[in-house]
């Protein structure tokens, strides 16, 4: 069950952090470029570290079957994904429509979603998502570059295989399987890396909103999107999860992060292969801003119904 004084106090740390990163990029002390270079440093050390800290814990056989199940329910909800990204924009214009199916394809979940569910349902939750995480990073460097420009067979594995959040899981996992003790020197190193997580990720997003024009940011199309984003997808994976009684923690991970707003890949990508840049933006920006209201809902409708 959720702390929801917990949630609220993560939703306003979350908040505080974005504005920090919002009024640092005004201000010009994190220009673009050094924007890049916290992405790369959240993306190369931070979330590796988080990652693998999150399997850092006994395993039992608990552990291993629901590891197993929401790995199977991350699957499923890629595959729904791509089904909703693919029919629910067919009619929107293709530079529009590429970056709408990356982002319904591609959440915030690794970036905003892992330090939430840490806060809320401690390590245990954090190594789930970890392990939900899987499937939308390879699908991320597949099926999501693919809605951009087409991609080769070898490129695609190459991406997949080298990137440091799917490392860190191999890691992690060799760890948590083999119950290796790591010397204390390097156990408190990685700890205090991922202690980094939710600061850095929030101030980067923070950044990223600091570039749009907020009359730009609500139309008919982003708010659709943030519908189908936040509020159809989280919802039909809960009432899936319910119907086919899965466990409590692995039902509530798997919501609340089916439920996070656009990834700031979406913006990045749209950029580099000529998608809609700007719409990117917006989505991530409403999405975000919205989330704020959507996932404390999330979670108390989860603590009514589980």
């Amino acid at each position: 069950m959720v702390d929801f004084n917990n949630l609220i106090d993560l939703q306003i740390e979350i908040f505080i952090l974005m504005i920090i990163g919002y009024i640092l990029r005004k201000i010009n002390i994190i220009s673009k470029e050094n924007r890049k270079s916290l992405t790369d440093l959240v993306i190369y050390i931070i979330l590796p570290a988080n990652i693998i800290y999150s399997f850092m814990i006994k395993m039992d056989e608990t552990i291993i079957k629901s590891g197993f199940t929401i790995l199977i329910v991350s699957i499923v909800i890629q595959l729904g994904c791509q089904v909703f990204g693919k029919y629910f924009f067919i009619k929107i214009h293709s530079r529009q429509r590429s970056v709408l199916q990356y982002g319904t394809i591609c959440s915030n979940a690794g970036f905003m979603g892992s330090p939430l569910i840490q806060g809320l349902y401690g390590l245990d939750g954090l190594l789930f998502a970890s392990i939900y995480l899987i499937p939308q990073r390879i699908v991320m460097w597949s099926g999501g570059v693919a809605c951009f420009t087409s991609t080769k067979g070898k490129e695609v594995v190459k991406k997949v295989i080298t990137h440091p959040c799917i490392i860190a899981v191999f890691i992690g996992l060799f760890i948590m399987i083999g119950q290796i003790k790591l010397p204390n020197y390097l156990y408190v190193s990685i700890k205090t890396l991922s202690g980094c997580t939710m600061s850095l990720s929030m101030i980067v997003i923070g950044g990223i909103l600091a570039e749009i024009r907020f009359r730009d940011v609500i139309s008919k199309l982003t708010i659709y999107y943030s519908f189908i984003r936040l509020i159809l997808i989280p919802l039909l994976v809960l009432f899936g999860c319910i119907i086919v009684k899965l466990p409590i923690l692995v039902t509530a991970v798997a919501t609340v992060l089916a439920g996070m707003p656009a990834g700031s890949t979406t913006a990045i990508l749209a950029e580099k292969y000529n998608g809609d840049s700007k719409l990117a933006v917006e989505i991530v920006f409403l999405s975000t801003a919205l989330s704020l209201i959507t996932i404390p809902l999330l979670c108390l409708i989860i603590n009514m119904v589980v």
